[in-house]
């Protein structure tokens, strides 16, 4: 009989959480050190972006 903890190898929820915000990062560093744009979402506007290298923002729908 499976459980949670079974399909997770042991891992707590918490855990996961943590590791899959630190991948995120860790992404998200690399592509800015590659000049790459990052994806984020302005909570202000209700709007997701890419941000450039130089802190340029381009917002979804515009062109």
């Amino acid at each position: 009989m499976h459980n949670e903890l079974d399909s997770t190898c042991g891992i707590s929820d918490e855990e996961l959480t943590e590791r899959f915000k630190e991948a995120i990062r860790l992404e998200n560093e690399m592509k800015r050190i590659k000049g790459n744009p990052v994806a984020g979402f302005d909570i202000e506007k209700r709007k997701a972006y890419l941000e450039y290298a130089d802190g340029r923002r381009k917002y979804a729908g515009e062109k």
